[in-house]
């Protein structure tokens, strides 16, 4: 018999996406957003301002005003960067209305530039944009 827990053949079952990958370093930052998302099925949907407080190419930390119940898969908004509907996971949520959400792809570097171009956070002051690449 068995111990719960044991050599079970689920436990070797990985995730490329999630489990292999190459973690990318989260860097911080401090820009508005919007995340979208249907309610109630698919009838209609809704959308909920946040911040964008830290953010890498793999995924983000965003901070939210109220408590909102967030549906496990969403759209991420980063309008003053013109980035928009960027396809997004829940991957956990903390008790300070932060949520940490991973991308469905990878942002670009010219995307994370664009970023951090526009974003109010003190490190990032004095990056400016380069509008041949535009």
């Amino acid at each position: 018999m068995r111990t719960a827990g044991g050599n079970h053949f689920l436990k070797k079952e990985e995730s490329f996406m999630y489990d292999r990958e190459n973690r990318f370093r989260m860097e911080d930052t401090m820009n508005a957003g919007r995340l979208e998302y249907t309610e109630n099925g698919m009838t209609h949907m809704a959308a909920r301002r946040c911040d964008v407080i830290r953010i890498s190419m793999s995924g983000a930390v965003v901070a939210l005003l109220t408590q909102v119940n967030l549906p496990k898969q969403f759209y991420l908004d980063i309008p003053d960067a013109r980035i928009n509907k960027v396809g997004a996971v829940l991957m956990k949520t903390f008790p300070n209305n932060t949520a940490e959400v991973r991308f469905l792809r990878l942002l670009t570097q010219k995307e994370l530039d664009r970023i951090f171009v526009f974003s109010t956070h003190p490190a990032h002051k004095d990056r400016v944009l380069d509008v041949r690449s535009w």
